[in-house]
C-alpha cells in the first residue's frame, strides 16, 4: 500500500514536465499531495507528464505555462494557486545551462540563467512561504547542483546563481525557522545539490564516451565520471526524488537550511 503521507496537501513544481522535475511532480502526487507543474514542452509532452503524475496517484494535476523570466508572470501563477490552494510544497527545479568562457558569455545569456535558475525560484519562495508559516507546515526544496558547492570551468552564470540559490535558501531557513511546531511539521527551505544525473539531456555524452570505449555504455558513464565523480555512477531522477520525498516528512521538521550533495563524493575532494 502506498504512504500517502502528504494526502491532503498541494505541491507546485517548476521544471516539472520532464527529467528530474517530473520524477519529482510523481513522486509527490505518488505520496497524495496534488500537483502543479510547471514546464516547457509541447502539447503533447505536458499531456504525457500530467498524465504520469495522476497515474503514480496525485489527486489532481495542473500544468502552469509561466515564462520563469518574468516575475509578473510567477506572481499570476501563484495567485491563481492561492485561489484554490496555496502551495504546501514548492520544489524549484527548474534551471538553464549554457557553457562558454567567461568573457565569451552573451550578457543576454547571463540575464536568462540567473532568471529561471536564481530569481524564479526568490519568487515562488516570497510569495509561497507567508501562507506555509500561517499554516504551520511547509517545504521549499531547491534544486541545486554541485556547481553551487563548487565551480566549474566555463559554466560562470549557472555557478553562480546555483551558489545564490543555496544563500538564499539558507535565509529562507533561518527567517522561517520557527514557524509552526514539531506536531505540525515547520516550515522548511533546503537545496539538494546533485551531480550527475541520468537524464535524456546527456544522454550523448554518455554514447560519445561509450563510442570511444567500444560501446561499453557503462563504461562510458565511467570514463565520463572519472574526472570529478569518484563513485564513477549516476543518479536516477527517481533517487533525487526521493531525497525530495524524505524531506516533505514532519520528522524532518529540524532539517533546514541544509545544502545537500547527491554527488558520489565530488564534492568530498
Amino acid at each position: 500500500m502506498a504512504d500517502t503521507f502528504l494526502a491532503g496537501r498541494s505541491a507546485l513544481v517548476t521544471g516539472g514536465t520532464s527529467g528530474i522535475g517530473l520524477a519529482i511532480a510523481r513522486a509527490l502526487g505518488g505520496a497524495g499531495a496534488a500537483l502543479a507543474i510547471n514546464g516547457l514542452g509541447s502539447r503533447e509532452q505536458i499531456e504525457a507528464a500530467l498524465a504520469a503524475v495522476r497515474e503514480a496517484g496525485a489527486p489532481s494535476a495542473r500544468h502552469f505555462g509561466a515564462d520563469l523570466t518574468s516575475a509578473t508572470a510567477i506572481e499570476a501563477m501563484c495567485g491563481e494557486l492561492a485561489a484554490t490552494a496555496a502551495p504546501d510544497i514548492v520544489v524549484n527545479c527548474a534551471g538553464v545551462q549554457h557553457t562558454a568562457a567567461l568573457a565569451d558569455m552573451p550578457a543576454a545569456t547571463w540575464d536568462t540563467i540567473i532568471a529561471v535558475n536564481l530569481s524564479a525560484a526568490f519568487h515562488t519562495m516570497r510569495l509561497a512561504m507567508p501562507a506555509m508559516a500561517a499554516n504551520g507546515y511547509g517545504r521549499v526544496i531547491n534544486i541545486a547542483s554541485v556547481h553551487g558547492l563548487v565551480a566549474s570551468v566555463q559554466k560562470a552564470p549557472y555557478v553562480a546563481s546555483k551558489h545564490g540559490l543555496i544563500g538564499m535558501t539558507k535565509v529562507a531557513a533561518l527567517e522561517y525557522a520557527q514557524a509552526g511546531s514539531r506536531d505540525s511539521g515547520g516550515v522548511t527551505a533546503n537545496c539538494i545539490c546533485p551531480g550527475w544525473v541520468e537524464t535524456p539531456l546527456i544522454e550523448p555524452q554518455i554514447a560519445a564516451r561509450a563510442a570511444a570505449v567500444g560501446g561499453d555504455r557503462d563504461a562510458g558513464v565511467r570514463e565520463l565520471l572519472r574526472e570529478k565523480q569518484p563513485s564513477g555512477r549516476m543518479c536516477l531522477p527517481d533517487e533525487i526524488a526521493a531525497v525530495v520525498l524524505w524531506l516533505c516528512r514532519r520528522e524532518a521538521h529540524n532539517l533546514t537550511g541544509a545544502a545537500i550533495p547527491v554527488d558520489g563524493a565530488w564534492t568530498a575532494q
